[in-house]
């Protein structure tokens, strides 16, 4: 069943004030085809960020818009960016527990790296510390860090309370500073 671009709720009335209406504005194509534009490559570079699979995080970004066109009669155009990483983070984690299911991550490889030596590739050293995290923190510290996220939206999109985000991110930062220890050897 369509619903029409614009409509009424049915008045509110309170004695004493007048009549209130609420009009709900649904998303055009112009503002479909605006948000692939604006949010395309941001929702790209995050579920990359986490997979390191192109393919798949190709396949995740075109699935979470084929999911927005097909909601596009329910959704306004103003929480489009938080629901198309809502939907992406929540599809991403579902292939990574299908994932887990199938094969059992036995034998992880440690990587150590001596605090005392010194490296030259910074973004190499950045992704192996990235690795370490568990898959949360991982996409937290991304959003938070990587994307420009605040506490409050990383929650929207993510699911958790303000409080276990701010906990999380904080607990993958330890993490990484930890792995990296100081950027004085790193550089």
């Amino acid at each position: 069943m369509l619903r029409p671009y614009n409509f009424l709720i049915p008045p509110v009335t309170i004695p004493g004030f007048p009549r209130l209406y609420t009009v709900f504005h649904f998303m055009t194509v112009k503002e479909y085809n605006r948000s692939v534009e604006e949010y395309s490559d941001s929702v790209y570079r995050f579920i990359r960020s986490n997979l390191k699979d192109e393919e798949r995080a190709n396949d995740i970004v075109q699935d979470s818009y084929e999911k927005l066109w097909r909601n596009v009669n329910d959704i306004e155009y103003p929480v489009v960016k938080s629901w198309l990483f809502t939907t992406a983070y929540n599809t991403m984690i579902d292939i990574i527990r299908k994932e887990n299911r199938i094969t059992s991550l036995e034998g992880q490889e440690e990587y150590e790296i001596a605090s005392e030596s010194q490296y030259s590739d910074l973004n190499e050293i950045l992704h192996l510390a990235l690795e370490r995290l568990t898959d949360t923190q991982k996409s937290l510290v991304l959003l938070r860090d990587y994307e420009g996220y605040s506490y409050k939206e990383i929650g929207e999109i993510t699911g958790l309370n303000e409080a276990q985000v701010k906990i999380n991110i904080y607990r993958g930062r330890v993490a990484l500073k930890n792995f990296i220890g100081k950027i004085e050897t790193v550089i």
